[in-house]
């Protein structure tokens, strides 16, 4: 068989499994409460595998991996641990448990349900859904288009078909399933990743551009010193490492993984494997980036021609290694299993929100559990149509992951926090979080739409500097948020205090340890 009939083949059989964990799991969907909780019984590896296939999508192979490897050369690994160390160890240790306890005490089911039931605020529960679904849509389309550059590169193939393949998948999995389903798509999702990125790393360090580890490294030592990276570069790494790394503590559809971890001893194991599966898919992919110097001098243009892109340093590398071609489908079908995972958990988490938090409660009280399902359902499907469209844009996959990031850590990630662990923040205190984290983190948005060539002194465009401004905005952030609740307390502002029924006292949760 040709190479383009065995990848194939490849893809449809991992098609068909998906569709089956939909269909298999799709009696167990009845209630809005199935649809996005599941019976709160997941175990460890569950869990765990289930937080790090949404963690880690196409966009951190494609885009990350290849800019960083061409921007900071051997450097750029050092991403990939800090995701492994602050992204997932970190992490589990620090929100894990304590998420867990709380949202099973007060049966909480969403991000902007914590925060209205933790400072009485419907106001806030509405501007925490509208940040979720709007923000978490370029995220979600630069999935689709961190798979279409391999595809095309690949397979030669329309990135149309790409990202009507990744669409399917997700809605089969989403819409028929739910999160039970979800869990258990990303279980068998993670078991391909980890055997598709042991495989690619001993590929890649064995091609002929790269001639073994030993000579590799010592290759790719020679061009990191080449790049004569200084203070600004340093900085920029730094940023990125931040960014993706704690960035992860804000996003909600990585906080939902917490709410229905089976007990406390569960907890205990995904922190391990959590961190295990990180290390392995973002060290290793981060250290297949770094490479990329040793195959190209200049960044490779699309397969159709036009201007040269960091989107295409991973797929032309791959084409390059001289990858066997049943390797090359397990390749495909591991970003692939990346991507969809990853969707999924976006899809899941904004349309739930916005159907549980906004459309339910404002506008149709009185519907059921069922019919709120439906609507959940429908939404999932308009999420995903949206971000194909938005898909179609020519912003780079980097851009729109770290702009979505950078508004949803910068709003969410310390008022949050703050919260699970501070009884003194309160309604002030979290409305100035949110709003100044919100607030800086927006100008590369706003840039890349208004004004494009906009530059800080000293740095790039404003509208590359994603990471920067999301770091600058949990900072911002975290200080307000303490700020403006010590001086609420001071003046006794009306209506600025803690629930008092709001329990964030582990000895009280109410819950079994």
């Amino acid at each position: 068989m040709s190479k383009e009939t065995i990848i194939w083949v490849t893809i449809g059989a991992y098609s068909v499994l998906m569709l089956a964990i939909g269909l298999l799991n799709s009696r167990s969907t009845k209630s809005i409460s199935d649809f996005t909780v599941g019976g709160r019984n997941a175990g460890a590896w569950m869990s765990a595998l289930s937080y790090g296939t949404s963690y880690f999508s196409a966009v951190m192979f494609v885009g990350y991996a290849g800019v960083t490897g061409w921007k900071y050369g051997l450097w750029g690994s050092l991403v990939g641990i800090g995701n492994a160390v602050f992204g997932s160890l970190l992490a589990w240790i620090v929100l894990a448990r304590r998420t867990r306890e709380i949202t099973r005490s007060h049966n909480i089911k969403s991000m902007p349900q914590f925060f209205d039931k933790r400072f009485e605020s419907v106001v806030m529960k509405s501007f925490a859904v509208a940040v979720i679904f709007i923000f978490l849509l370029p995220y979600s389309a630069s999935v689709y288009k961190g798979l279409t550059s391999v595809c095309v590169v690949l397979l030669g193939i329309n990135e149309q078909v790409c990202m009507i393949v990744i669409a399917l998948a997700a809605l089969a999995i989403v819409v028929l399933g739910g999160y039970v389903a979800t869990l258990k798509a990303d279980f068998v999702q993670g078991i391909i990743m980890i055997v598709g990125v042991l495989a690619l790393i001993i590929a890649v360090i064995r091609c002929s551009h790269v001639g073994g580890l030993s000579a590799g490294l010592k290759a790719l030592s020679i061009e990191t010193s080449k790049l004569n990276l200084g203070v600004k570069e340093y900085i920029g790494l730094g940023a990125t490492i931040l960014m993706t790394s704690f960035g992860t503590w804000g996003l909600p559809q990585m906080i939902h993984k917490y709410y229905c971890i089976r007990d406390d001893r569960e907890v205990k194991r995904g922190t391990i494997i959590s961190a295990l599966f990180s290390l392995l898919i973002a060290g290793g992919g981060y250290f297949i980036g770094s490479f990329s110097r040793l195959f190209f001098t200049e960044l490779p243009s699309p397969p159709g021609g036009g201007a040269g892109s960091a989107d295409f340093l991973i797929p032309n590398m791959l084409s390059d290694a001289g990858l066997p071609t049943i390797l090359l489908g397990l390749v495909v079908v591991l970003l692939i299993s990346a991507s969809v995972s990853t969707l999924c958990s976006i899809t899941l988490s904004a349309s739930s929100t916005l159907s549980m938090d906004f459309i339910h409660p404002r506008l149709f009280p009185k519907l059921d559990s069922n019919k709120v399902t439906v609507i959940t359902k429908t939404l999932c499907g308009l999420f995903i149509a949206l971000s194909y469209i938005i898909a179609n844009s020519k912003t780079p996959i980097l851009d729109m992951m770290s702009y979505s990031w950078g508004i949803l850590s910068g709003c969410f990630l310390v008022p949050y926090l703050l919260s699970l662990y501070w009884k003194g923040i309160n309604r002030a205190g979290a409305w100035a979080g949110m709003l100044g984290g919100f607030f800086v983190a927006l100008p590369p948005v706003l840039s890349k739409l208004f004004f494009p060539s906009a530059a800080l002194p000293g740095f790039d465009k404003i509208a590359n500097l994603g990471p920067h401004f999301a770091c600058a905005a949990i900072v911002v952030s975290f200080v307000l948020s303490c700020a403006v609740s010590k001086i609420a307390v001071y003046r006794k502002w009306t209506g600025s205090f803690p629930n008092p029924s709001f329990n964030i006292d582990k000895t009280a949760a109410g819950v079994s340890q």
